[in-house]
């Protein structure tokens, strides 16, 4: 019988669309059009937000300066018509990451292995993410933004640089690329500094959404008007993504039942993990050179202190993005026994805030392996101690590739084989058909 991974890559076509969520393939880069434009340094990022937004830097102050914010009430706009429109390069930025220059800044930055933690660029990315999109809706006569700005989902975040290096700079340059009636999709390009010249290590798309002072309503932004042939195809891109999040959300594994064609598919891992001895149910036989799914899994809880609050009061995104890469890191070193790279970060969806006092529970789980990749599943929920209650706040999906070929992953029960391996497949097989192998 053939592994049951070419099998699923000979019927992958028609499952793809069902099960992708977001789907977006590679799409236009920015506009090489914004020149002039004067560099932020990374640490000048969050102060500018917290001005923006009139956050407290002290947690002792935080519910007084939210209770200020309600005023801005009155600054919201009733329609979107009443918002002046914007263009790409309006929304610009580029910020700096002094690696090279600054040699002092370097070892918040440092991993074991002398290169950069990418945990600490998605903090980045995310805080970027946010400026920009306060970039975009700015207006002169306001002092203050009445707008909470945050991150709604994590689309795609693809890397064509295995190892980031620790001891050159770092550019981030982005800016807003589609809006919807509350929500805008921000494209963002990381390059790094090699003999003179910027070359690229990721490009990011991100999706934030605008709500209310009190961050409890949706909020109207400034629409966007493409200028060239080339921003329009972007906008375009834009609107396919939105369309496909939208699919994906009716004609999910997760409300819908599955197809004939998936039953096939999981009827063919169970077949394959059988028994031909017995011919029973209960008695699995695990493949050669297999590990069985749940035997591929780490744990992790983290404390959410007052530290890692967003200009919100809320924890910081980038913090559990952090977290999760970390711990998903981890998970594949783990199963690999070698040290993994990660090439894609896709579909990490902002479910539920974090508040400040929450513990945090991490469950990270091989998912589907393929050769030398690794797809790894986050599980991110809060647990409240006085209720006893458990709330999913983020899954998130990495995909990393080992340095050797790694052992293929096997479900045992019904849950693993279904939704969740089912995903990870998909996902894992468009990345191998869209993007280059390192």
């Amino acid at each position: 019988m053939l592994p049951t991974r070419l099998c699923i890559m000979r019927k992958l076509p028609s499952v793809l669309a069902r099960t992708l969520t977001s789907g977006t393939s590679a799409s236009p880069g920015l506009p090489d059009m914004f020149q002039g434009q004067s560099p932020i340094h990374v640490n000048n990022v969050r102060s500018k937000l917290r001005d923006i937004v009139g956050a407290s830097t002290n947690w002792r102050d935080h519910v007084q300066a939210m209770q200020e914010r309600k005023a801005l009430h009155t600054l919201l706009a009733k329609r979107q018509e009443d918002l002046p429109p914007r263009r790409m390069k309006d929304s610009y930025l580029e910020v700096i990451l002094p690696l090279g220059s600054q040699p002092e800044i370097r070892e918040k930055y440092l991993n074991v292995h002398n290169s950069v933690r990418f945990g600490r660029i998605l903090e980045d990315l995310d805080s970027l993410g946010v400026l920009i999109c306060y970039t975009h809706t700015k207006q002169e006569t306001q002092q203050r933004s009445p707008l909470s700005i945050v991150t709604a989902l994590v689309d795609k975040i693809i890397l064509c640089q295995k190892v980031i290096q620790p001891d050159c700079d770092i550019k981030f340059t982005g800016n807003v690329s589609w809006v919807g009636k509350t929500s805008m999709e921000v494209k963002m390009h990381m390059l790094q500094l090699h003999d003179g010249d910027y070359s690229p290590v990721l490009d990011a798309t991100f999706v934030m959404v605008a709500r209310d002072p009190e961050n409890k309503r949706p909020a109207f932004v400034n629409p966007l008007i493409p200028e060239t042939p080339e921003e329009e195809e972007i906008f375009k891109q834009g609107e396919l993504n939105k369309l496909k999040r939208i699919e994906f959300s009716t004609a999910s594994l997760l409300k819908m039942a599955p197809t004939a064609e998936e039953r096939n598919i999981v009827h063919d891992i169970f077949l394959n993990t059988l028994d031909t001895r017995t011919v029973s149910f209960r008695s699995r036989k695990l493949p050669p050179n297999s590990v069985w799914m749940e035997d591929a899994k780490l744990k992790g809880l983290q404390i959410c202190h007052p530290e890692e609050r967003n200009i919100f009061n809320r924890i910081f995104g980038g913090f559990l993005m952090r977290k999760a890469f970390e711990l998903g890191w981890a998970t594949a070193c783990s199963y690999g026994g070698s040290r993994p790279f990660i090439v894609s970060v896709d579909d990490i969806m902002f479910q539920k805030p974090v508040e400040v006092g929450s513990l945090l529970l991490l469950s990270g789980q091989v998912c589907y392996t393929e050769k030398n990749y690794i797809q790894i599943r986050v599980h991110s929920e809060v647990y409240n101690a006085n209720t006893r209650e458990h709330h999913t706040t983020n899954i998130f999906h990495f995909t990393f590739i080992s340095e050797n070929e790694v052992p293929q992953v096997v479900p045992k029960t019904y849950g693993g084989k279904y939704p969740i391996n089912m995903l990870s497949v998909k996902k894992m097989n468009f990345f191998l058909l869209e993007h280059w192998p390192f």
